[in-house]
């Protein structure tokens, strides 16, 4: 896939080979990474995405070497190095060479790479899901609150899971057994004109997608309850959809074997989402 790439000062179309088996972050997954979007010019909500980056590496004993205004302005050039037509997936990390002792990560050590290339926003077409046995992990035992890369190969044990069924994705459950998030977005259902999403409980990340539809749900007059979803709601809710970065808004059209159709409040938050991004300056 075409793409560039800032390491150490220097822009390459070449993906950067920085990592070696004494590095920290190479055998002991001290990584954080944050993924924005650019579509077509637009890069919606990137400053929260370029915060956030900064905010999980010190959750994760990062020392980060750049502000988020810094990575902002690296992100916006390699946008407009892309093309004003293209549809990206931006991505700074931040990940650690040293460790102190057996395990512990050196903070000095600190170092990061940006990533922007070319990821096609899917059809919307709809997906498949299931209720998977694997868990989101608490605080005490996961830094859940840093979008930090060693959280997500449970969550692709989930969607393997999903896919020995016949599923595109899988629905995940908190450690208490309440429903969490898909296995890589957040989760979003309907259930007799009422719009509800999981609470957030510190097991999975309050995405910025996430609270950009809450946001534009309530300034249309749309109530989102925020609260904990017991899975057997999903068995009975009228429509089902999930939003993130990768996607935005997606419908499930099937859930544990139920075919399920594109419903009002999934194909609303699609179109505010879209109209207040493209109501935004372009980057590019």
């Amino acid at each position: 896939m075409a793409g560039v790439y800032w390491y150490d000062g220097t822009w390459s179309t070449e993906e950067p080979k920085v990592l070696g088996p004494m590095d920290h972050a190479f055998w002991l997954g001290s990584v954080i990474f944050d993924g924005g979007r650019a579509i077509k010019g637009w890069a919606p909500d990137l400053d929260r995405h370029c915060a956030r980056a900064v905010a999980s590496a010190k959750a994760m004993l990062m020392k980060p070497t750049k502000t988020p205004a810094e990575i902002e302005a690296l992100c916006r050039e390699g946008i407009r190095r892309m093309g004003p037509e293209a549809e990206l997936y931006v991505r700074p990390m931040f990940f650690i060479r040293k460790g102190l002792g057996a395990a512990r990560p050196d903070p000095d050590s600190t170092d990061f790479i940006l990533a922007i290339y070319d990821s096609p926003i899917p059809k919307w077409a709809g997906f498949s899901a299931v209720m998977a046995p694997f868990r989101r992990p608490t605080p005490e035992m996961a830094p859940t609150d840093a979008k930090a890369a060693c959280l997500y190969p449970n969550g692709a044990r989930a969607s393997a899971y999903a896919a020995t069924r016949g599923a595109d994705n899988a629905v995940m459950c908190d450690a208490f057994g309440h429903v969490a998030e898909f296995a890589s977005a957040n989760l979003w259902f309907a259930k007799d004109g009422k719009v509800v999403t999981p609470a957030v409980n510190h097991t999975f990340l309050n995405g910025i997608t996430r609270q950009r539809i809450i946001g534009l749900f309530k300034d249309a007059g749309v109530t989102v309850e925020e609260r904990t979803v017991k899975p057997a709601e999903l068995d009975t809710a009228d429509e089902i959809f999930s939003t993130g970065n990768y996607a935005k808004v997606q419908p499930c059209t099937r859930y544990n074997g139920r075919d399920m159709q594109i419903g009002r409040f999934a194909t609303q938050a699609r179109e505010m989402y879209w109209r207040w991004m493209e109501a935004q300056p372009k980057v590019a």
